[in-house]
């Protein structure tokens, strides 16, 4: 699937998409998701709400693109009818998309499947888990509903909608509604493997403290942008990982990120500022990079101006590192679905 989805982008973007709208509903029944983690992929994928009806009696679910549930409309729209199943996209005034009926299909396909395994949907169990604002009494209650045993160390990992699975996860899986939109999310052993790009892997803890694990796995996932191989773990950042977690990032930028800005217009300036604070030296900086030692000691000269501080004294190493880490955050378009065109494309 995979490789076809590389030849066909090249040829037909929106041919390519609407293979994507399969692939990711194929791993999210692979990972036994329920009804509300289908609906809320199909609205993201979409980019508007989606809602569902089983049979004219029953109460109407919507969910928004943001993953979130929404009120009962007034009226339905324009509607995919299988047997005592009805899906929709709603677009208001708006034209359909392009992959609207691809989207729809796949929808009450595996909403289908989903109904014939179990007829009551599941709780979102992994949702509560990862929010601490629920009662840990409700937090434990839905770890154990999810098989998530006490006494050993697991973490939590994210991905994009539209990430491509190279080792698939052997936990409990769904689909999560963050600010940032929904992600596809899963529980695993701390000593699990698993592949996939891009992804963001959380630190190990227990069982009653994977809401951090959860928030540090999306912080690296946001970071995976710049990841060699897609796969940005929390475990190298340290205690860094949970305060960078912990700490929501301002609307506007502050002195230090602002040069880490500046220097990103540089096609220089950001890998050198990450081997600086990764590297022990100049020299070995110099060598990360592969420049002469000069070049490295005209480029920090430059680094330092636009901090205002150099960035190899003592603590002015991790303040520069903590920049740069904040800017990446800020910047990151990991998480910018790749929706499906709202209309047909013209030849």
């Amino acid at each position: 699937m995979q490789e076809l989805l590389g030849r066909l982008r090249a040829l037909d973007p929106n041919a390519s998409q609407g293979l994507r709208v399969i692939a990711c509903f194929d791993e999210l029944m692979a990972g036994r998701v329920g009804t509300d983690g289908l609906l809320s992929a199909a609205a993201a994928l979409a980019g508007s709400p989606v809602g569902m009806r089983r049979g004219a009696r029953s109460p109407v679910v919507r969910v928004g693109p943001d993953g979130r549930r929404l009120e009962a409309p007034s009226s339905l729209p324009p509607e995919l009818s299988t047997d005592d199943l009805q899906v929709w996209i709603e677009r208001g005034e708006q034209s359909p998309g392009f992959n609207d009926a691809i989207i729809l299909e796949r929808l009450a396909l595996s909403l289908r499947v989903r109904f014939d395994e179990s007829p009551t949907p599941a709780p979102r169990d992994l949702a509560l888990v990862f929010d601490d604002a629920v009662e840990p009494a409700v937090r434990h209650a839905a770890a154990t509903r999810r098989g998530l045993a006490s006494g050993v160390m697991l973490r939590a990992i994210v991905a994009p909608l539209f990430a491509v699975w190279r080792l698939r996860p052997s936990g409990p899986e769904d689909v999560v509604a963050t600010d940032f939109g929904p992600v596809h999310v899963a529980v695993v052993s701390a000593s699990a493997e698993v592949a996939a790009s891009p992804l963001g892997v959380g630190i190990a803890v227990e069982r009653d403290d994977l809401a951090l694990s959860f928030r540090t796995a999306l912080l690296a996932l946001r970071l995976a942008d710049s990841a060699p191989d897609g796969i940005s773990r929390a475990d190298e950042l340290g205690v860094l990982a949970e305060t960078l977690a912990d700490r929501p990032i301002r609307p506007r930028m502050d002195a230090d990120e602002a040069a880490v800005a500046r220097l990103a217009d540089h096609a220089w300036g950001l890998p050198t500022l990450d081997a600086l604070v990764r590297s022990t030296s100049v020299r070995d900086a110099a060598r990360i990079v592969g420049v002469h030692h000069s070049t490295m000691s005209a480029r920090i000269d430059t680094i330092t101006a636009e901090f205002g501080f150099s960035p190899l004294d003592g603590w002015a190493r991790t303040r520069a590192a903590v920049a740069l880490l904040r800017w990446r955050v800020r910047t990151s378009r990991v998480l910018d679905l790749p929706a499906p065109a709202s209309t047909p494309a013209r030849a």
